[in-house]
């Protein structure tokens, strides 16, 4: 069968570094084995207009691989095209770049490798809270200059302790952060998810819950976006919640760009009611060059934390987001049951309450 895979190209690096599965150069280590089945495999960053890589195989593909780091969009008039297609993999997590209500209707298999990336995303969290709040990234590049003002550093950076931290969503990743947050000592650690935790969960990480959206950011010093995208969360962050955020919060997005509106979230940092925002995720990737996170700042000319989208892409999640591929394949290609936690969508139906209540 033909099995296309969109992932991102890596140039020089992944020559020399081997362990960059996703890349199209190390085609996730499973071109040898694929070929050897005597399957055709299609691998590419070629995603984007109607005469791209991604569009043209994928009239005839069985299998589509896909990255979040570098996502091949997957729209119901992609799928129309798509007749053979059965299958499509997420070689890590989130497979918001599929319409998943299409796929429903076509009766397309989504899986994702879940688990993959869920400490590696967690200690990224955590590391953009950190330089933040304690307002690292001008002071480095102060250093960079040749310049040395502890003052003009030190009157926006603050100490973690002692402060109030929620997430936003307090799944697998949501939930690791909190655990993460335990020995700082904060204020108080909330949370805000429509699944309440276990009380057994909730008293391990000591949090509270809190049921109503704005309540929570009031309440909350950081808060950071762990919850996938889907129709109730796009565009969640908005002028309108950011108008009930705690003047001066800081906000770590590491889930999906377009959970955040990303012109209110630059005015909110431009303003001074956020001093802060942090994270990998941007809501079209590659990100434009004048994106607007490329460059917002706050009144003092700090605040921004934003990466390209790495934070679950290490090397030690690559490794096992693509053995993770490898085993939805085989048992794709050998009609065993899958694990369930990987399956976003079955046989023309949901089988997760990840991608929002159904």
């Amino acid at each position: 069968m033909k099995v296309l895979a969109i992932l991102y190209n890596g140039y020089e690096h992944a020559e020399a570094e081997p362990r960059l599965h996703g890349t199209v150069e190390n085609k996730l280590g499973i071109a040898g084995w694929l070929e050897s089945l005597g399957h055709e495999f299609i691998v590419s960053s070629n995603k984007e207009g109607p005469d791209s890589d991604f569009q043209q195989h994928i009239v005839d593909a069985e299998v589509l691989i896909t990255t979040p780091f570098h996502p091949g969009y997957l729209t119901r008039e992609i799928m129309d095209k798509a007749k053979h297609l059965k299958i499509c993999i997420t070689a890590g997590v989130g497979s918001d770049h599929i319409d998943l209500n299409a796929a429903v209707d076509h009766k397309i298999q989504v899986l994702e490798v879940s688990g993959s990336n869920v400490v590696s995303v967690a200690e990224h969290v955590i590391m953009s809270i950190l330089l933040l709040v304690r307002n690292f990234v001008p002071a480095h590049e102060m250093i960079e200059r040749g310049d040395w003002h502890v003052s003009e550093i030190a009157r926006n950076a603050f100490d973690l302790e002692g402060k109030v931290v929620g997430t936003i969503g307090a799944g697998r990743i949501g939930y690791r952060v909190l655990q993460r947050l335990g020995p700082f000592d904060c204020k108080e650690l909330l949370y805000y998810d429509y699944a309440p935790l276990p009380a057994a969960s909730q008293q391990a990480v000591k949090a509270r819950r809190v049921e109503d959206l704005k309540d929570f950011v009031s309440q909350c010093d950081v808060v950071t976006v762990n919850c996938p995208l889907h129709e109730g969360t796009r565009g969640l962050v908005n002028d309108e919640l950011l108008s009930h955020f705690k003047k001066g919060a800081w906000l770590v997005n590491t889930a999906r760009g377009a959970i955040c509106d990303k012109d209110a979230v630059a005015r909110a940092l431009k303003s001074g009611q956020l001093s802060g925002y942090a994270g990998d995720v941007w809501d079209v990737q590659p990100a434009p060059k004048d994106h607007v996170w490329r460059t917002a700042k706050n009144p003092l000319g700090g605040g921004n934390g934003m990466v390209p989208h790495y934070s679950g892409s290490t090397i030690d999640a690559q490794a096992r987001y693509a053995n993770g591929v490898k085993s939805i394949l085989e048992n794709y290609f050998e009609d065993k049951p899958q694990e369930p936690q990987n399956v976003i969508i079955g046989l023309g139906k949901y089988e997760t309450k990840a991608y929002g209540q159904r």
